[in-house]
């Protein structure tokens, strides 16, 4: 199955909140005439606690009315929903305050008493109104990841999809976990494209990929002149990503400094900007990933145990391609037709069974690759066995090695030397890339670069 969003239908539900109970019930009885469903409250309070974002496309509501007039209803649901369309309801004699209403972003108002074929008109307007822009943000979000769906057949990912379609409609904070290479970031993407801040920005930022020195002003962004080189104001990714989702990649790799900001953050909805001397409100939601298991980096005092308690409101966890290898073939067809769309490549049953049979550390990625070399060497228009070149030690099992192998000599050894001496190996073998060092020895960034600076390595190609 293929996870692809359909055109989005209007729900046909209708908030109405009027304080005049008799003409509610009139309006009321209309818009069900008009096969809606129709919610109604009192008074503003009464109707901005039953508004629902996912529900309520539309709220119609008087201006005049007790404890919370109609605009202010205007004002606190469009800071809620942006999306949601206000028709307001005013007297005759109030003109100056239906003006104003529309000045304020309602979609349109009604004279009261209501010619009751325009008032229904109006609400069918309304609602085709909302969802022609649903459809927009819906086609924008296609564009913005044409070939970045989720492609699936496997139970285990079903429920990773369930799970994120679940608090994709809330503001809830989401830790998504798993190994390299799973899609952590296509799940992300999901979220925010079925949450209510869809059509704001998805704004991504991989931790462990940004220098140090650098963070900071990533993150948070910077005033001209708050030092050398900046040269004009910058935004951070959490103003960029105001208003939508911020997915922070590999937050496992913050450092300590970084981790106790990003606390603040979520905590207190403010950006220190540097250089700035007052803090700035931020709307942006979080959602982060990992390939760490930060319960163990917290029992190492490597992550703080609060801003993981922050994070991991909600997780969920991304199983590895080898856990779910009903998808493995699907997937290889759909990065065979991505990368050779001219050509109608089909896979052999002895490709598929090999594919299928392989351990896949570097999961979808790994697969992805592999399907990019294969349709660049094929010559004809099946697929073969010895096309993928896949490493015998990786399909047979774990390629990972264990304690137990390594021989230690009989006078003893440093364990600092051969500490520096893997260090040195695995920069050696990675083209001294510090990125992929860290992820090769399984450690942070911020920690790989302790030690060389510790040993002072010297970095020959430095990356």
């Amino acid at each position: 199955m293929t996870e692809r969003d359909s055109a989005i239908p209007a729900p046909q539900r209708v908030l109405l909140v009027d304080d005049d109970a008799s003409f509610a019930e009139v309006m009321r009885f209309l818009l069900e005439e008009d096969g809606l469903e129709c919610d109604v409250a009192a008074d503003g309070i009464r109707g901005l606690r039953a508004f629902e974002a996912g529900l309520h496309p539309v709220v119609v509501t008087d201006l005049k009315m007790p404890r919370m007039g109609g605009l202010e209803l205007l004002r606190s649901i469009k800071a809620r929903a942006p999306e949601t369309l206000v028709i307001v309801i005013t007297a005759f004699g109030d003109m100056a305050t239906a003006v104003q209403a529309m000045k304020e972003g309602a979609f349109d108002f009604l004279p009261k008493p209501c010619d009751r074929d325009h008032f229904k008109l109006t609400v069918r307007r309304a609602l085709e109104h909302w969802s022609l822009r649903a459809q927009v943000r819906d086609l924008r979000s296609r564009l913005d990841s044409a070939d970045k769906d989720l492609i699936f057949r496997s139970t285990a990912m079903a429920r990773v999809v369930a799970l994120a379609d679940r608090v994709a409609a809330t503001d809830t904070t989401v830790l998504i976990t798993g190994e390299s290479g799973t899609g952590k970031e296509l799940v992300a993407r999901r979220l925010h494209r079925r949450s209510r801040r869809a059509d704001k920005p998805f704004v991504a930022l991989n931790c462990a990929a940004i220098p140090r020195d650098l963070l900071e002003s990533e993150l948070f962004g910077h005033v001209k002149g708050a030092f050398t080189g900046a040269i004009r104001d910058r935004k951070g990714r959490f103003e960029q990503a105001d208003g939508g989702t911020l997915f922070l990649d590999e937050v496992g790799d913050l450092p300590a400094d970084m981790q106790t900001r990003l606390l603040r953050v979520l905590q207190e909805r403010v950006i220190d900007v540097v250089g700035r001397n007052d803090p700035v409100p931020v709307d942006v939601r979080i959602v982060s990933a990992t390939n760490r298991e930060l319960r163990k980096a917290v029992d190492a005092g490597e992550f703080r145990e609060d801003l993981f308690f922050r994070l991991a409101v909600f997780p969920i966890e991304v199983p590895p391609l080898r856990d779910r290898r009903e998808d493995i073939a699907l997937l290889a067809e759909h990065f065979v037709r991505q990368y050779a769309p001219e050509r109608a490549f089909v896979l052999s049953p002895e490709l598929r069974a090999k594919l299928e049979r392989h351990e896949w550390r570097g999961n979808v990625r790994e697969l992805e690759n592999l399907c990019q070399r294969m349709v660049l060497l094929a010559e004809d228009d099946t697929l073969t066995e010895d096309l993928a070149a896949l490493p015998a030690s990786s399909e047979a099992g774990q390629a990972s090695v264990s304690p137990s192998r390594i021989e230690l000599p009989s006078q003893g050894i440093s364990l600092v030397d051969l500490e520096r001496d893997v260090i040195v190996r695995a920069l050696e073998m990675n083209r001294y890339n510090q990125t992929q060092t860290a992820k090769f020895l399984r450690i942070p960034r911020h920690v790989l670069q302790y030690r060389i600076e510790k040993y002072q390595i010297a970095l020959k190609g430095r990356a």
